[in-house]
């Protein structure tokens, strides 16, 4: 299934870190928690998330994603 593929590549690009990724085939949700994004705004987070799917972006086979993007202590608080 190509969300499997999709969320492996996701999780290859945030090693060790907790990725998610779910969907529809048409709409898609990305759940990211990154040290990498400790002092990052919004859009350098989501570009980061983009830049690893972004095979599937260009070849249209991913059109609209929604992405939640934490550092781990956002994700810590968010749990609570």
């Amino acid at each position: 299934m190509q969300l499997e593929i999709m969320a492996e590549q996701l999780a290859s690009a945030f090693p060790d870190e907790h990725t998610s990724l779910e969907g529809d085939g048409y709409k898609f949700e990305a759940t990211v928690v990154s040290v990498g994004f400790d002092g990052a705004n919004t859009l350098a987070r989501h570009k980061k998330v983009y830049a690893a799917l972004d095979s599937y972006i260009k070849s249209g086979e991913l059109h609209a994603l929604s992405i939640k993007a934490f550092s781990p202590a956002e994700w810590e608080a968010a749990q609570d």
